[in-house]
């Protein structure tokens, strides 16, 4: 289990509820992540609630629970190192037939987004996110057994200390609950590649 003594807030909401057990964010309406791409604004006001760690191999996972019911609510998993580069992953409500499932990796001010539909019914989604030193591996699974892939990235910035952990916002005008449970980190899960070889550098 996560020491929840140890977690920080950057940008703390209104309405919270900090247990040994389970996290409860309601989010604020108008917050958000994204930087540049495509859309060309910046928003950086979103709670985030880390630990931070200079281990260079380990995995986090968590248990989301969420009542969104607005465009583009969320919630999910996040490495925030400042508002220029962050990753986070989490399902994105779309309309009553339809969320995104995805994750957005940010590196030096500019954001991606890459994404899946999956059916507007499902309300609970397990993270997890791994460091093999500066790459990162996010998956997720609906049961906290049986994991898929959602992204192998690299982050230019996260090269000693990084801070992850959990958030939730709301980019227009909505609020809802973001429940975080089961919270844990372990030995590294993104096992070391067994195909091809290094390159010699």
């Amino acid at each position: 289990m996560i020491d929840v003594s140890k977690l920080e807030w950057t940008r703390e909401p209104k309405d919270y509820m900090i247990s040994e057990k389970k996290i409860e964010i309601i989010t604020n309406p108008h917050t958000d992540l994204w930087q540049r791409t495509y859309y060309h604004f910046r928003n950086d006001n979103a709670p985030v609630l880390q630990m931070k760690t200079n281990e260079k191999f380990f995995s986090f996972v968590v248990k989301t629970e969420f009542a969104s019911k607005h465009r583009f609510d969320q919630c999910g998993v996040v490495m925030y190192l400042d508002s220029d580069n962050w990753l986070k992953a989490s399902i994105e409500y779309e309309n009553e037939e339809f969320q995104h499932l995805g994750s957005v990796a940010t590196n030096h001010g500019y954001s991606d987004w890459a994404t899946t539909a999956i059916d507007a019914s499902i309300k609970s989604m397990w993270y997890r996110f791994s460091r093999r030193e500066d790459d990162f591996c996010i998956e997720c699974s609906e049961d906290g057994e049986h994991y898929s892939q959602m992204r192998v990235c690299h982050m230019w910035d996260a090269t000693d200390e990084i801070s992850f952990g959990i958030y939730a916002c709301s980019p227009e005008d909505s609020s809802f609950m973001a429940t975080f449970t089961e919270m844990d980190i372990t030995e590294c899960k993104w096992l070391a590649h067994d195909g091809q070889k290094p390159d010699e550098e």
